[in-house]
């Protein structure tokens, strides 16, 4: 199907319109590394930013020249000429070509209520603006993508000034028309209509869409345009931008590539979209999306019995692609929701050989929904899982045995801090160890004190860090008595695993998720 399909160009804002989103945020450093692994995934055009529009962006694009690319084209972002002025004496488009990018990319007016109410010029300044800006940059050589803001309101409200806009890029010699949903608030056929209109308007001119996600249809939106006949979609990975982000082209790819054919330079390279969808989250300081289409964790999870049943013996009866392709893979969850078939399963994964009718998975299953029922979940804690099916079918060794552990906090009000110290005293290997550790909090005292009490026996645990703690109240009628169920997250460097306790004891809880999380390790690495 490929063969008769055009091919698509796919354009990635991360670093320009995905910094927009609230709580997004990226350092110069970070922003250099997502571009060269963009780059590496095989994206065309990479937008670095807005120069002038803030010193991080200056200092992007100046760090930026010592990057070599092996395909993409970096582009600087900006707007079009001032109304009133030469382009040439305009000083933001100066900057434009002061960042030395191979490519450019200027966004203009559409719609008038954008020209008459916020410019505050005639419509023939802004076609003037529009078609000067554009013919300035390709003067000095550059790559020209030109964003035709708000097209898609200011198509509907008039289509003649909407598409004359688009000429005067034309003319000015604009490589790419793209046609913005600024505002996100058109709908799917809608988009495929305009489209399709105006690449009948403009033959043999690339057209390409740019969508954002104000009414949940970012992707939709643009596979529209790309069914219209837009060969450029522009977007973000991971979704990013601002109010509810833009079309995340970890969605769109996959979907352009394995649903309807189309060719990308990237397409080699879908096995590492999971991969890319992670570190971009990882520079930005976000936590994963689990539920994301195609690359999320959960995307391929099965927790129902009769699912889980299903996709191991047909992985396509309940599976729509691979997982494999787009770098994730097959899950199956482990609840007091589960059959016997999907222990198996998850026990398999694990290389555990389990007797489905035996007396063991019985007295698994049994424990399991005790647990469940108590407050523990195992959904998000598969490293507490594993222990678990361990110490019920393979065996699991005794790493150490709990004597004690004391945890206190102070309050000093002269001083205006808070001290928390805890004590341990564990059995290793025979021997009795006492150890004693101050933090902040708590919880990060008895993991300090925990951990001092073990490295001596298990100098490996000195890996082990904590990645993220959470706190849920299980049932919250019983207010401060109620019971506590405690999320860990935790990393050697290399892998990244989740323990899960539960108590009434908030302390408590917090010590077998950690209890968890050393013992896991130590499991791993074929400690017995």
């Amino acid at each position: 199907m490929s063969e008769s399909r055009p091919h698509i160009t796919l354009f990635d804002t991360t670093l320009r319109d995905g910094t927009q989103g609230e709580g997004i945020s990226f350092s110069v450093a970070a922003k250099l590394r997502v571009a060269e692994r963009l780059d590496e995934f095989g994206i065309d055009y990479i937008e670095g930013g807005w120069p002038g529009s803030n010193p991080r962006d200056v200092a992007f694009f100046e760090a930026a020249r010592s990057l070599t690319f092996k395909h993409a084209k970096l582009s600087a972002f900006g707007s079009t000429r001032r109304a009133g002025i030469a382009a040439s004496e305009d000083p933001q488009l100066r900057l434009l070509l002061e960042a030395q990018t191979p490519a450019v990319t200027i966004f203009g007016k559409t719609w008038l209520l954008h020209v008459l109410e916020v410019l505050k010029t005639t419509p023939e300044e802004n076609i003037a603006m529009i078609e000067d800006s554009v013919r300035f940059l390709k003067a000095a050589g550059r790559d020209l993508v030109y964003d035709a803001e708000h097209f898609f309101d200011g198509f509907k409200d008039s289509p003649d000034y909407a598409l004359e806009t688009l000429a005067a890029a034309a003319r000015g010699g604009a490589d790419w028309l793209t046609l913005c949903d600024t505002n996100g608030g058109t709908q799917v056929d809608e988009v495929k209509e305009i489209v399709r209109q105006v690449v009948a308007r403009f033959p043999g001119k690339r057209i390409g869409v740019h969508c954002h996600n104000d009414c949940g249809l970012g992707v939709a939106v643009s596979l529209a345009g790309v069914l219209g006949g837009a060969t450029m979609v522009q977007g973000t990975i991971n979704g990013f931008g601002e109010r509810t982000g833009n079309s995340n082209l970890t969605t769109v790819i996959p979907n352009l590539a394995l649903k309807l054919g189309f060719p990308m330079f990237c397409k080699d390279k879908l096995s590492e979209l999971r991969e890319l969808s992670l570190f971009v989250d990882e520079m930005a300081n976000f936590r994963p999306d689990a539920k994301a289409a195609f690359v999320g964790l959960s995307a391929f999870a099965h927790k129902g019995g009769v699912h889980a049943n299903a996709a191991a013996k047909v992985a396509r009866s309940y599976e729509h692609i691979d997982p494999t392709l787009v770098g994730n893979r097959q899950r199956v969850l482990v609840s007091d929701m589960a059959g016997r078939s999907s222990i198996v399963m998850k026990a398999r994964e694990l290389g555990l050989n389990v007797d489905e009718k035996g007396e063991p998975m019985k007295n698994f299953i049994e424990e399991l929904k005790r647990l469940e029922f108590a407050g523990y979940e195992y959904e998000a804690a598969d490293a507490s899982l594993e222990l678990l099916l361990r110490q019920h079918f393979g065996g699991l060794p005794e790493f150490f045995e709990l004597l004690s552990y004391r945890v206190t906090t102070e309050r000093s009000v002269t001083h205006n801090e808070l001290i928390s110290e805890a004590t341990v005293k564990v059995r290793v290997k025979g021997g009795v160890y006492h150890e004693v550790a101050e933090a902040n909090g708590p919880v990060g005292a008895l993991d300090h004190a925990l951990r001092k009490a073990l490295v001596r026996a298990y100098p490996e645990l000195n890996e082990v860090s904590l990645k993220d703690f959470k706190v849920r109240i299980v049932e919250g009628s019983r207010g401060a008595d109620a019971v506590t169920r405690v999320q860990i997250d935790s990393t050697d460097g290399h892998t990244l695993w989740g323990t899960v306790g539960a108590s009434d004891n908030i302390i408590e809880a917090s010590y077998q998720a950690l209890r968890d999380s050393l013992v896991y390790r130590l499991a791993r690495s074929g400690r017995n």
